[in-house]
């Protein structure tokens, strides 16, 4: 095994407990355990990823954002936390940086639908409309689960319904 692999797997491990607090929904233990990560090893891309999804959980987009940054910055070709920071940049309103982290995204994975849903998003919370279609219809085809594929089945079905109303007007 490789000192970098052997360095991933140790990362993997620091986390474990956290990862199986947020399984559980319990984000608030699972902040202070990845905290407590972090203060052992601020070098751990898996805990400022987690620490993300744990502040998104409970609602608290900025810090989210700033704990996604740093996971991709550690290690840029993370996809997970590139993805989720486009998602929260959408959330937050910042449109153009959601779309940068996703483009980011897509050249890392030309075909992962879960990058596609988080451009097609940001697409069409900007009001591209082509852009999201095609983005989200590449989701679609990736098979996604469920309520992700019920989330872009709807905006598609807004994106349609806007373009009807344009064209009666």
């Amino acid at each position: 095994m490789s000192d970098e692999s052997k360095r991933d797997a140790e990362y993997w491990d620091q986390v474990e407990e956290a990862t199986e607090l947020l399984q559980e929904h319990n984000f608030q233990d699972a902040l202070h355990a990845l905290r407590d990560v972090i203060k052992a090893n601020p070098q751990n891309p898996y805990a400022y990823y987690f620490l993300g999804h744990a502040l998104y959980e409970l609602g608290q987009l900025e810090p989210a954002r700033d704990a996604y940054r740093a996971a991709v910055r550690l290690s840029p070709a993370y996809l997970g936390a590139r993805v989720a920071l486009s998602h929260t940049l959408r959330m937050l309103g910042d449109l153009r940086g959601a779309i940068e982290e996703g483009e980011k995204a897509l050249k890392q994975a030309p075909n992962d639908g879960d990058v596609f849903f988080a451009l097609g998003m940001a697409h069409a919370e900007r009001g591209d409309k082509e852009a999201a279609r095609r983005y989200l219809h590449k989701f679609l085809d990736s098979r996604p689960e469920f309520e992700a594929a019920q989330e872009a089945r709807a905006v598609l079905a807004e994106i349609e319904r806007e373009d009807e109303d344009d064209d009666v007007n």
